[in-house]
């Protein structure tokens, strides 16, 4: 029997065993050490690995991503937690201009083998300072891999090949899925950070979905079937930075259909891009136009009300899926 761990476990066993295969790992942000973390994935590392290997940072963003590149510089592989996603526009020139950059300045022969951890809180009524999701932001920063981990199991795989990975990436969170739970294999196991998941095989239509919204495709999906008999297939992203585009075309040459899901606001967002590379590249499968589901253009609201009608949900993917269908 798979056992089953909550996402912040999930992610609290990646960096315990990370940490323990290899010492050069480190751990550093705001309130990591002492306190475990806000969210609590750091939660013990301190008192299993010592102030050397886990400590907590002033408040300064650039600092943290800044100290994570010399760390990775000088051959360490650091984990560096932001709080809030909101406080990467602080530490993009380090995280944008130096080491994104680093490898393809050096002719490969720099290696900057870090993570920077963070999350977005939307859906937790965080107000729209401490609730934006950013992460398309950083599709367009060569050097930089960018993976949104749905679930438990995703979680701790892909934070694992995080680590071991040479290059610098973007890890990000859903606060919302801190809770979840789900199975989680009990052996090692790693997940490629460059491929989508094709979570749920369907026929009649594909739904692109990334991060939180994975899980609302999927609620979606199984209310089509049951009530309306449509089967969608449900892909689930994991990298925006590449995107495995491979993956997506091949489903949409099976269904003829897309539905694009994601947290960012449909201007310029995950869906723009994916959106715009099926037409481009895969017009000629398309039997109807693609449609995105995205949040609104306007901060986020603070009122949880508000805030409920502002996110991507189930409802708002099954209206899509209706439309082509």
């Amino acid at each position: 029997m798979v056992r089953e761990l909550t996402y912040t476990q999930a992610l609290n066993e990646a960096l315990r065993e990370e940490m323990r295969r290899d010492e050069r790992v480190i751990v550093f942000g705001e309130d990591v050490a002492v306190y475990g973390g806000a969210y609590r994935v750091t939660s013990g590392l301190l008192e299993e690995f010592g102030p050397e290997r886990v400590f907590d940072t002033p408040i300064s963003e650039a600092a943290i991503v800044g100290m994570a590149i010399g760390a990775a510089l000088m051959n360490l592989r650091p984990v560096a937690e932001i709080m809030y996603m909101d406080f990467l526009t602080i530490s993009t020139d380090q995280l944008v201009t130096h080491a994104a950059k680093a490898r393809f300045m050096s002719g490969g022969q720099v290696k900057l083998p870090l993570v920077v951890r963070t999350q977005y809180s939307l859906g937790r009524a965080h107000a729209c300072q401490h609730s934006q999701f950013l992460a398309s932001w950083f599709l367009s920063v060569p050097g930089l891999k960018v993976v949104l981990p749905s679930t438990p199991k995703d979680a701790k795989g892909l934070l694992k090949s995080a680590i071991r990975d040479e290059n610098p990436v973007l890890f990000i969170e859903a606060g919302v899925l801190y809770r979840t739970k789900g199975p989680v294999p009990e052996e090692e196991y790693t997940i490629p950070l460059e491929k989508c998941d094709v979570k749920r095989l369907g026929r009649d239509i594909t739904i692109v979905a990334v991060s939180r919204t994975v899980l609302e495709a999927l609620k979606a999906a199984d209310t089509l079937s049951k009530e309306n008999g449509i089967e969608a297939e449900v892909i689930d992203l994991v990298s925006i930075q590449p995107i495995d585009y491979e993956t997506i075309v091949r489903s949409v040459e099976k269904t003829g259909k897309l539905v694009i899901a994601d947290d960012s606001v449909k201007t310029g967002g995950i869906s723009a891009e994916i959106s715009a590379y099926i037409s481009e590249y895969a017009f000629n499968l398309l039997e109807a136009p693609v449609i995105r589901v995205n949040s609104p253009s306007m901060p986020v609201p603070f009122s949880p009300s508000l805030e409920k009608e502002y996110m991507v949900n189930a409802e708002k993917i099954i209206k899509a899926v209706k439309q082509i269908v």
